[in-house]
């Protein structure tokens, strides 16, 4: 039976036949990597699991089916035929994913990280709305590809010099001093993981990709596939520590530091919700950057509560951004007026989603924050002015969104406004509000170190 054949309870319009089965692999999961917080778990000499990599295997597991119940109104219109080649796409970015987290050889890595553009730039060039998807479709291809090439020529030199491309192996037969580590080599190495998550100055392919992708290909861009890079950069600093002396390592933590205030004071600018959740996600990865560099187990760890976190939020903000815009037909913050009036359901969502995106305690988005805060103290003290303004300008444009999508009064362009959410819309926001609060009342479950 081929894959075509096995979407077909999707085109029937049951999708939560398809939905349940994703649901019920990650149950089993879940219940898998239970066991993953001390100890490694090697199926093989190629596949294995740990505290780092199950939690991103979960995240992207759980949130295929969600991503598909988001699209059940964009996809009713569409033929059998592109039904069932958006849901294999779906699938193939799913498995690709859970095997780029689950291999533990960095050439495997490389081959499974570049194998995600494939679906990705499906999901956007195939089911996008708009004729400019073709240019973030280019934008996305260009920069992934750009940084891809020297990651490849360091992953090919470290496999000489060390005889092995373990990820596990690779940091104790390699050291900075073994290895004659240079500032250029380092920055080879890395740019591939700053493009994808992205670092300030190498973002302008995610707000583009974010405004012409379909919402299946937001929520899962800014939930899963920015991870790649946090998760690559965890794995590649091991093999070059220590490294803090580099002068290019000081150049970056500061960029992105610079990054995470201009990014923010960006999004006070937006007009267009995609794009204000999309340099809202840049902002958010800047820090992450910054605290993943300054190489402390404080900061890894609250990095890793922010990206998890941070998956979780922007998915729900983007599938509440496409619940409103299928209601007006329309995502700017001008005319989208007065949901709370409209659509009182909605409006809690929209407030969970907003006040854990401005990492509002105690939520896990404020402790990731907390820890990366006082780690980069430790770095400079300088860095506390920074993430003062950064928390700030953070907390104005989340409550300026709230306030001009739920308050006001509503425009008349407005189709069918006094419908409440599809049950759909009710159960994809609360399967991804569900993680976010199991997270705050057992943090420990995505302990890394």
């Amino acid at each position: 039976m081929s894959l075509l054949q096995m979407t077909s309870p999707w085109v029937s319009k049951s999708p939560w036949k398809t939905c349940l089965t994703l649901s019920t692999m990650t149950t089993v999961l879940v219940m898998t990597t239970n066991s993953f917080q001390t100890k490694e778990l090697t199926f093989s000499h190629l596949v294995s699991l740990d505290s780092i990599s199950s939690p991103l295997m979960i995240l992207s597991a759980w949130l295929a089916p969600l991503m598909m119940l988001a699209s059940k109104t964009h996809m009713k219109n569409k033929t059998n035929t592109q039904k069932k080649i958006f849901l294999t796409v779906t699938s193939l970015l799913q498995v690709t994913l859970i095997m780029t987290f689950a291999v533990n050889e960095w050439v495997l890595f490389f081959i499974m990280f570049e194998t995600t553009l494939i679906p990705t730039l499906t999901l956007i060039t195939k089911f996008g709305a708009q004729k400019e998807r073709l240019i973030a479709s280019s934008y996305f291809m260009i920069y992934t590809l750009c940084g891809s090439l020297p990651l490849l020529i360091s992953l090919l030199i470290l496999n000489t010099k060390s005889g092995t491309s373990n990820m596990m192996m690779l940091p104790m037969e390699t050291n900075g001093n073994a290895m004659n580590m240079k500032n250029m080599w380092w920055m080879m190495s890395l740019v591939g993981f700053f493009i994808k998550m992205p670092l300030f100055s190498v973002h302008l392919w995610l707000p583009k990709a974010h405004v012409e992708a379909p919402v299946a290909g937001s929520m899962i861009l800014a939930a899963v596939l920015l991870k790649m890079g946090v998760y690559g950069l965890l794995r590649m600093t091991p093999i070059f520590n220590p490294f803090s002396t580099l002068m290019a390592n000081k150049i970056i933590l500061a960029l992105a530091l610079w990054g995470t205030l201009m990014t923010s004071m960006i999004c006070l600018r937006q007009t267009d919700l995609k794009s204000l959740i999309a340099y809202s996600s840049v902002a958010h990865m800047s820090m992450t950057t910054a605290a993943i560099l300054a190489m402390t187990s404080w900061s890894w760890q609250g990095a890793y509560n922010m990206m998890i976190a941070h998956g979780l939020t922007s998915s729900l903000l983007f599938a509440l951004t496409n619940t409103i815009y299928e209601r007006s037909h329309t995502r700017n913050l001008t005319i989208t007026r007065g949901y709370k009036i409209l659509m009182p359901s909605m409006y809690m969502w929209w407030m969970l989603g907003m006040l854990s995106n401005m990492s509002l305690p105690p939520s896990m988005n404020f402790l990731g924050e907390i820890m990366m805060i006082f780690s980069l103290m430790n770095w400079s003290v300088l860095t506390v002015l920074v993430t003062a303004v950064a928390t700030v300008i953070t907390a104005l444009y989340s409550l300026y969104t709230m306030i001009m999508t739920q308050h006001g009064k509503p425009m008349n362009n407005t189709k069918n406004p006094m419908n409440s959410m599809k049950s759909t819309e009710m159960m994809n926001s609360l399967m991804h509000t569900l993680p976010l609060i199991m997270m705050i009342m057992t943090p420990g479950i995505i302990k890394m170190l």
